[in-house]
């Protein structure tokens, strides 16, 4: 009898001992314990966070393309479905504020040793310039005089948006490491020796530490050690939405849903609202409003004095205007907006039906002989060089590392045109959404679509930020995938894969 109470017992624990959110389910050995090897796993982690001015758009399925007819004959936006993960958007266009605070950085990180650097980054006050208008006023003040710092940055070529957005990441992780104790605030930072994400992973980047994060290595010599990627402290990369994204998010079919929680959207949109008429029909007051900045029709920017349609000459603040269902501000109008895709009028539209983009390039980080990185470049950033051919050899899925002609302009494709030569469309040529305070309502429609070369810039075009979502596609509470109870099953906690003893419920598989 005391044997058969022992092995009861015995089983209990086990089946409790299992069932600890702090032990493997493959080896039984415990996390974050230095007499357990010391292997950590972030168990308090609570989900991505959201950074400043992001917005998450749920992701789905959606029809890519033209909503309208094609009035120019372009024949590059076919009608094709579409899967786009969730991300993240801005909430509003940058604006001259926010640039200009990227350029004091600059300016006081890089412009004693490396002025180019400033002067690379500086907008384009002269796209303002027209033959037959006056402008100057805008060269001399759109992007400086305090009326206009949080109107939408313009002038801005593709490259500069990049490197803004490269700074922008850098600048949030930074923020995030001082708010939680991790590294002091207010170390000068001049030169190579500044705060990089990358850098600092790879510990080419010490800054002034503070407390740093707990550690279970039993041959540590501290208790205390840097951050890294599995801890989720530190954000993805801020960059350009693609355009697959951008359109998906203007688009917002998320408010077509006609009841939650089923798959079903009513009427497809033109613009992003809910119906085909360009004035507010329904919001009391705001009624007969203009949802959008735009030009009405030749000569007429915003109205006539005492009715002004858009309240706007040229472009407008960041926050203005009705957001679409997303929570996401100028969609449509303002300013024309960057993404990361190269154009093509022809796309291969059955090879890539989740996260289509065309403008991939494969890198690696630099490593030397003894597979150390190389010292991070002048500008303190990670030293990355193109994947090589002959080290993909027996990889199936990409061979080269520049892939942007893929199925068009390559030896697989037909060769249309010549990039470049009989044509202004290359591997430069970057596709850019939306209308602008300058354009009429047709190219409101996110699936219209134009280009322009990486290193020119508009007076009518801007851009905003987009940072991919980890984890679950709809929020931080809620896990990927479908949970269901059934009777006898035990419970199973989706950060480890552990049984959880439940008290209705205790038998187990």
């Amino acid at each position: 009898m005391l044997k058969k109470i022992s092995l009861i017992l015995a089983a209990s624990v086990f089946v409790l001992a299992s069932c600890k959110k702090d032990k493997s389910s493959v080896t039984g050995w415990n996390y974050n314990d230095k007499k357990w090897g010391g292997f950590q796993v972030s168990l308090k982690f609570k989900g991505q966070e959201t950074g400043p001015n992001l917005v998450l758009v749920q992701g789905g399925r959606f029809t890519m393309g033209q909503t309208e007819q094609n009035v120019n004959y372009s024949n590059d936006n076919f009608p094709r479905s579409v899967s786009v993960a969730s991300f993240y958007l801005d909430e509003t266009e940058v604006a001259n504020a926010h640039y200009r605070e990227y350029l004091y950085w600059v300016n006081r990180v890089f412009g004693a040793d490396f002025p180019e650097v400033y002067r690379n980054a500086l907008p384009d006050s002269l796209s303002w310039r027209r033959e037959l208008a006056y402008n100057e006023p805008y060269v001399e003040y759109y992007f400086r005089y305090p009326a206009y710092d949080f109107y939408p940055v313009v002038g801005v070529t593709w490259v500069q948006a990049n490197e803004f957005c490269k700074w922008r990441t850098d600048r949030v992780n930074e923020m995030i490491m001082i708010r939680e104790g991790i590294l002091k605030g207010g170390g000068q930072q001049v030169g190579q020796d500044n705060f990089n994400t990358g850098a600092y992973l790879i510990g080419q980047y010490e800054g002034l530490p503070k407390k740093g994060v707990k550690s279970y290595d039993p041959q540590g010599s501290s208790p205390r050690r840097k951050v890294r990627v599995e801890d989720g402290i530190l954000l993805p990369e801020y960059r350009l939405p693609t355009e697959a994204e951008w359109e998906y998010a203007a688009l917002s079919l998320i408010g077509n849903n006609i009841y939650t929680g089923e798959e079903t959207q009513t009427d497809r949109k033109i613009y992003p609202w809910n119906n085909d008429v360009l004035r507010d029909s329904k919001h009391g007051t705001w009624q007969g409003d203009f949802l959008a900045n735009y030009k009405r029709d030749r000569g007429d920017n915003m109205g006539i004095a005492g009715g002004l349609n858009d309240n706007a000459d040229i472009t407008a603040p960041v926050w203005s205007y009705m957001p679409n269902d997303y929570g996401l501000f100028n969609m449509a109008g303002n300013v024309s907006e960057w993404v990361m895709d190269v154009y093509r009028p022809m796309t291969p539209y059955d090879e890539q039906d989740f996260n289509t983009f065309r403008g991939n390039v494969f890198f690696k980080d630099s490593l030397d002989e003894d597979y150390a990185h190389v010292d991070k470049d002048s500008l303190g950033r990670v030293v990355q060089i193109p994947v090589t051919e002959s080290e993909n050899i027996n990889r199936l899925n990409y061979k080269k590392s520049n892939v942007i002609d893929y199925l068009d302009g390559d030896t697989l494709s037909w060769d249309g045109y010549q990039y470049g030569v009989s044509s202004l469309i290359n591997n430069k040529a970057r596709v850019y959404k939306g209308a602008s305070w300058a354009d009429r309502a047709y190219w409101m429609s996110p699936g219209t679509r134009r280009f322009l070369d990486e290193n020119q810039d508009l007076a009518t075009l801007g851009f905003r930020c987009a940072m991919a979502r980890l984890g679950g596609p709809v929020s931080n509470e809620m896990k990927a995938g479908g949970y269901f109870k059934v009777k006898g099953q035990k419970k199973i906690d989706p950060k480890t894969k552990n049984g959880k003893d439940t008290k209705k419920d205790k038998t187990y598989y």
